[in-house]
């Protein structure tokens, strides 16, 4: 799959740039370039190949392979924790939807899909965190994700001014405590 990101990093780089542009805060400023955003996520595919990040992508056709047809209209990735205590635990970032595909609920779709791919994986908590207030705030907060807490002025937006952050969780799990000797991702 690493091989597979590095060469979509142009399209994720174009839909990094709609995010950015539309408002997103989602690490980066305006400004930023299709260049830019694809060679960041050419730096992911590393990542992705060890195994530390997952990503998956829709195309507007529903095509899923890189010569599929349709240009990239959404993508979601998971971190996973790397300390040996958190294997149970990773970090939903970079959930993308281009601006002229929203309303239809791909984002709903991508982060139901992610959640069972993390529970697949032996995944039993998922963290993330994104801006207060923000329309993804409000769609994770739909989805049963849990709000631990606000940080003020903990990240700017894309014209630079400082915004709070959310941080939210969602336990992936039921029932008694869990211990690592149950299955979780290797």
């Amino acid at each position: 799959m690493g091989n597979q990101m590095a060469a979509l990093a142009g399209e994720l780089g174009e839909l990094l740039v709609d995010a950015v542009d539309g408002g997103a805060s989602v690490g980066f400023l305006a400004g930023l370039d299709r260049e830019s955003a694809a060679d960041w996520w050419r730096g992911r595919a590393a990542d992705v190949t060890a195994g530390r990040v997952a990503t998956w992508v829709v195309r507007a056709n529903g095509g899923e392979g890189v010569g599929d047809a349709g240009r990239v209209i959404g993508t979601v990735s998971l971190a996973f924790a790397a300390k040996p205590n958190a294997r149970h635990r990773a970090e939903l970032v970079k959930l993308l939807v281009h601006r002229e595909a929203r309303g239809r609920g791909l984002g709903r779709s991508l982060l139901a899909l992610a959640e069972r791919e993390a529970a697949r994986a032996g995944v039993t908590l998922l963290l993330l965190d994104t801006e207060t207030d923000s329309p993804a705030e409000t769609l994770y907060a739909s989805a049963g994700w849990t709000r631990t807490g606000v940080v003020p002025d903990h990240a700017a937006d894309p014209a630079g001014m400082l915004r709070p952050t959310t941080f939210l969780y969602k336990s992936l799990v039921q029932g008694p405590d869990r211990t690592l000797d149950e299955p979780c991702r290797a």
